[in-house]
């Protein structure tokens, strides 16, 4: 506890004084520069509003800095990466780490619900300033190329790598049928979540069978609807990245739904996406994460959602392969 201060000094008495009086001018003055400022800064700041301490704050673009928010493109039904709650409150490992960034950059991350798909675009029409939606940073995006088609649709993005997980195939439980690599998928149908890793693994797949025996692929806007779909049987098995397989194996139906087969394969970095026009945005948020990595908040978010093995040490950009 601190003792409080009263700001003010005594005058001299007596022409005798002018020396110590001079004196206690230059404590005094010393005071107000030093105990009274000290206690204003902690405590509030203009309009009564408690001054936030954000060391990378001054890193940000003028413009974000000023608004006090990043909006953040996410599809918001990818458990447990992110995900709505029972109370309608979006819950996560992204939204936990976006928050963990925001104390560190003085600003809010403000998650806006889209269909994966069409988060790059949002991106790039600047309705949002970030995506960060468990997204993985490849070259192809680093470099707007389609990844079925091979031609270039977009600027691309830059990517603040932030973790690292595999792709994963699931069954229903106690009904594998043989499957445990993407070979064996070969005949048989595959639900996915459109536009991503695991769709496209599918695709790549379907071209290497044999025999005419393709992969049938059904894709949907969100991977729960593909889980919803694999759990009446309307398929033989669904795939997406590691920790939102083994989330869905753990909790539906209390963990008798599915169940995992195979080992997870073509591990790579998930990143934020920014837009190559705002490299100041990519530098701090860059900051900020490497910041929350050294302060130690990374590691317990992770460990609050069991996913300890896409831990990443430091913050890298572009890391995609």
């Amino acid at each position: 506890m601190t003792a409080g201060t009263t700001c003010r000094t005594t005058a001299a008495k007596s022409a005798k004084s002018r020396i110590v009086a001079v004196g206690a001018i230059a404590v005094a003055g010393s005071l107000l520069l030093t105990g009274c400022g000290d206690q204003r800064d902690n405590k509030k700041g203009d309009g009564g509003k408690k001054v936030v301490d954000a060391p990378l704050s001054d890193m940000l673009p003028t413009n974000v800095r000023n608004k006090g928010v990043i909006k953040v493109g996410s599809d918001i039904a990818y458990p447990p990466v992110e995900f709505k709650d029972k109370s309608g409150d979006t819950v996560g490992i992204d939204p936990d780490i976006a928050e963990a960034m925001g104390k560190q950059l003085g600003v809010e991350f403000e998650f806006d619900n889209g269909t994966f798909d069409t988060l790059l675009g949002g991106l790039r029409s600047k309705r949002y300033d970030i995506a960060m939606s468990a997204m993985t940073d490849t070259k192809n995006r680093q470099e707007g190329i389609d990844e079925e088609t091979g031609k270039k649709v977009g600027k691309g993005v830059d990517f603040v790598d932030y973790f690292t997980a595999g792709v994963s195939i699931y069954t229903k439980k106690g009904e594998d049928q043989g499957i445990k690599t993407w070979s064996d998928l070969c005949g048989k149908k595959i639900v996915v979540q459109r536009g991503t890793v695991s769709h496209d693994m599918a695709k790549a797949e379907s071209k290497k069978c044999k025999g005419g025996k393709k992969i049938s692929i059904e894709s949907f806007d969100n991977d729960q609807q593909a889980q919803t779909r694999l759990r009446s049987g309307g398929a033989d098995a669904g795939s997406s990245d590691f920790p939102v397989a083994a989330y869905a194996v753990k909790t539906s139906g209390g963990g008798k739904d599915f169940q995992l087969v195979g080992d997870q394969v073509e591990a790579a970095p998930y990143g934020i996406a920014i837009s190559k026009d705002n490299a100041k945005l990519r530098d701090a948020i860059k900051a900020a994460l490497n910041a929350i990595i050294a302060n130690g908040q990374y590691e317990k978010i992770i460990k609050e959602w069991g996913v300890e093995a896409g831990a990443v040490k430091e913050a890298k950009v572009n890391g995609g392969k």
